[in-house]
């Protein structure tokens, strides 16, 4: 198994899986303010893919979604791993919140404005 530590980069919005200083994995997200309380939309999860198997990608997500929760700020799951992840983690149910279309077009306008920057 692959030495890997994972932390939080919130400056770039993604927590990160590391392995010799180098980034070989992510969870990235957008921080969502119009709700009720502070949300991070989740949309994209990534491991390389000669990093696969290890079970990588799940000790990133509960990373990621344990530090949400301990923030205090919702689970807003886009990302399809993280969907998947949290139907067989329902401790998170109480901290996660459905995808809305003013999620999905918060996200849209976000990732656009990035792409044109």
């Amino acid at each position: 198994m692959t030495e890997a530590t994972i932390h939080h980069n919130p400056d770039r919005e993604r927590f990160e899986v590391l392995v010799a200083g180098n980034v070989i994995g992510k969870a990235v997200y957008k921080t969502y303010g119009a709700g009720d309380s502070p949300q991070r939309i989740f949309y994209h999860t990534v491991i390389n893919e000669e990093y696969g198997g290890q079970g990588l990608a799940g000790r990133l997500a509960t990373v990621a979604l344990d530090e949400t929760v301990a923030a205090g700020i919702n689970i807003v799951p886009v990302c399809p791993y993280i969907k998947k992840f949290l139907t067989k983690h329902p401790e998170y149910a109480g901290s996660t919140t459905a995808t809305t279309p003013a999620h999905l077009e918060f996200l849209s306008e976000a990732l656009a404005a990035r792409a044109r920057a």
